[in-house]
This record gives structure tokens, sequence and C-alpha cells, in this order.
């Protein structure tokens, strides 16, 4: 596979890219609530309140960083200023893990950490066709969780040899080889009109983009947003409250059983991305999805019926197959439903804002019905929420792939 305007581009430095990226956000995630719960003895309240404000402050510049994507140039220097920050705010609560610095630095990195995903999509566009891309998202999501596998079973050993607050410091780390790989793409081989899905004229002439109303207009927008928005509300806190239980029960072993769990679900996506990226021209988005909603309630269930960590490790590898089709396909979706419009990438900033704030409350909600009720009740109120977005999805997502382009 390879780019349609040359330039010196190789796609070996976009799977860098992805793969990298997932290092630097990886070596943060679950880890941090583990760390201040077991290390630094937070409340489950006290950690859903840093949780739930840092990801608020990062919604209200997620959809304006979208918008901002879709207008520079300078697609490659965004992602490079997000590592840098990024990296900052790991290093501030590796020195300093008290409340209101960890909170300063986590609202920073809620702040960035939503860049990479509409920034890389933008790259991904302006530098395939039309017909390349499902493939393409479908490899980018395959090495982004590879590079998940890689930070999980890194940072398991370097907590484990060291301890759970040194793993911050692999995310300065895994920034500087992400910057390198980002700035290996070069600026000559991305289309910046097709990077926000801007449609020309039979005649070649260039269309303006559509409003910011689109994003209201467009009504199977809002019913994906919707559905996203759900699915994270059920699915964000699942795996650090696997985290709690099994540092709970084993103290010492607690950040390489969570990369265990981390592992599970990821070799699986691995190759659910790559079938995703196959057939989400020829069965359609709609299938696909519906497996991955799914899913997400019976493994919610399924974590009620045992403490046993190999039981909680094995159910965890449920999340490969919802996540990995989440992830392959959310892009390609986006790119179906605003074609032409010029506001992709407004778009994808729009979707992760309410993908955050499901996150956001997930995490708050979990904290706060764990500590009044117990780790069971928090399973099943996300199981809930996760079947609702399954009825959703099925009763009024319309199927987004456009006739022409699926193959019998």
């Amino acid at each position: 596979m390879s780019g349609t305007k040359g330039a010196g581009f190789r796609p070996r430095s976009l799977d860098a890219v992805n793969f990298l990226l997932a290092d630097v956000r990886g070596a943060l995630g679950p880890y941090l609530n583990v760390f201040l719960v077991t290390r630094q003895h937070w409340s489950q309240s006290e950690v859903g309140l840093v949780t739930t404000v840092g990801g608020l402050i990062g919604l209200l510049v997620q959809t304006p960083i979208g918008a901002a994507i879709d207008e520079t140039y300078a697609k490659r220097g965004v992602i490079v200023l997000a590592l840098v920050l990024l990296a900052v705010g790991a290093v501030v609560i590796f020195a300093m893990p008290s409340f209101w610095p960890v909170a300063i630095a986590n609202s920073l990195m809620a702040i960035v950490g939503d860049v990479f995903g509409p920034a890389v999509a933008a790259l991904t566009l302006g530098l395939y066709t039309r017909k390349q891309l499902a493939r393409r998202l479908g490899r980018n999501s395959a090495f982004d969780h590879a590079g998940n596998v890689a930070i999980a079973v890194t940072a398991g050993a370097v907590g484990y040899a060291f301890s759970q607050r040194a793993v911050f410091l692999l995310v300065p780390v895994f920034a500087v080889l992400a910057g390198v790989a980002v700035l290996s793409i070069p600026g000559a081989a991305i289309d910046n009109d097709r990077a926000r899905d801007l449609r020309e004229d039979a005649d070649g002439t260039q269309v303006s983009a559509a409003g910011y109303g689109v994003l209201f207009k467009s009504r199977p927008l809002v019913i994906f947003g919707l559905c996203v928005m759900l699915f994270h509300l059920a699915n964000a806190a699942l795996l650090p409250l696997v985290g709690q239980k099994l540092a709970a029960a084993y103290p010492k072993e607690a950040t390489a059983m969570l990369s265990s769990c981390i592992v599970a679900a990821q070799v699986v996506m691995l190759p659910i991305a790559l079938l995703v990226g196959r057939t989400a021209d020829t069965w359609g988005r709609k299938p696909l999805f519906l497996a991955g909603f799914a899913v997400l309630p019976l493994r919610a269930v399924l974590y009620t019926l045992s403490d046993n960590s190999f039981w909680l490790i094995g159910v965890q590898v449920l999340d490969g197959v919802g996540a990995g089709i989440f992830g392959a396909l959310t892009p390609l979706v986006i790119a179906d439903i605003m074609r032409g419009t010029g506001r992709y990438n407004l778009a994808l900033g729009a979707i992760a804002t309410v993908q955050g704030i499901g996150a956001s409350l997930s995490g708050l909600a979990a904290g706060e019905i764990v500590d009044h009720f117990g780790y069971s009740a928090a399973f099943l109120a996300a199981g809930a929420a996760a079947l609702v977005a399954l009825v959703v999805f099925a009763l009024r997502m319309p199927e987004t792939v456009e006739r022409g382009t699926q193959v019998a």
C-alpha cells in the first residue's frame, strides 16, 4: 500500500507514528488510577474527581482542536507540540504526586491527548485515496494496538522491577521517538484539502467547506455521537476497576497484572482491526459495529461472576473485540458521513468530545458506585449503559458505506 502523492512518503513512517503514539498514551491511562489508589492512598472519589475534571476541561477544546486541524497545514507540528506537553505532564505526576499537581497535569494531558486521533486521521486522509482508506485505517488501528501491547509489557516490567511511579518516565522517552516518526513524513506528501475531506466540482473547482452547523444537521452523526458517548460511559471505567480489584488482592504484582489485562485485549484487537480494514467495504460498517457494541454488556456482567485473577484477565480479552472494531471503524464512519464537507476533523473533534463526556462521567460514576455499593454494582451499571448503546445503534443508526463502494 502506498500513498498517492509520493514526495518521499513511506507507509512505514505512518506505521511508526501509530505504534509510538500508542506507547506515549499507554504509559499513563489506567496506571495513573491504580498508582493513586494503591500507592498514594487516594479514595475512589478523589481519583474520580481528578479524572472527571481533567476530562471536562479537555472537552472544551476538543472540537475547536478538530476545527484547527482542518484549517492548518502544520498537522505534523500540532502532533509534535502535543507530545511535548504530554511529556511535561507525565514528569509532573512523577515528581509531585499530590492532589493539585496531579489534577493540573492530568487536565493538561486531557487537553492534548485527544489531538492525536484527529491529527493522525487527517494525515491518513491526506496521504491515501478514498478506495485505500478502509484498509489503511485498519492498519493504523493494528499498529496502535501493537504499540499498546509493547508499552503494556514494558510498563509492567518497569513497574515490577522499580515502582509503579517509574512508569510515568516512559512517556517522555516515547514522546521523543514519536516526534521523530511524525517528522519523517514529508509535509509535501500531504494533500491538505483531502486531509479535511474537501471535495472538488466536476470541473475541478474547489468547493467551500460547510459551516459548523453541519455537525447538528447530520442526523447520522448525531446518532453516532450518542452511541459513542454511551459506549464510553460504559467502557472507560471497566479496566481501571479491574486493575483496582487486582491491586487490592495482589499489591506487589498489581502493575504486572494490569499489564496482562491490557496485553490480553490488545493482542485480540490487532487482528480484529486488520479484519475490519479488509471487510468494512464489503460487509458494511453497521454489522461490524453491532458486534462491537454487543460484546460490552456481556463483558461487564462477566466481571461480576468471579474475583479470580485468571478469570478477570480472561474476560478482559473480550475488550479486544469491541475496542478493536470501534477503533478501526470510527474514523471511517465519520469520513463516510462528512464526505465532501471539508469538516472531517471538526467532526472527529466533536465525536472525541462526546466520547470524552462519556469517559469522564464513567470515572466519576464508577468511583461513587464502588464507594457506596461495591464493584459488582459498578460493573452492572456499566453493562446497562452498554445495552442502551447497542439498542440505539441497532434501531437508529443507518449504514454509512456508499452503495457504489460496497462490494458484493
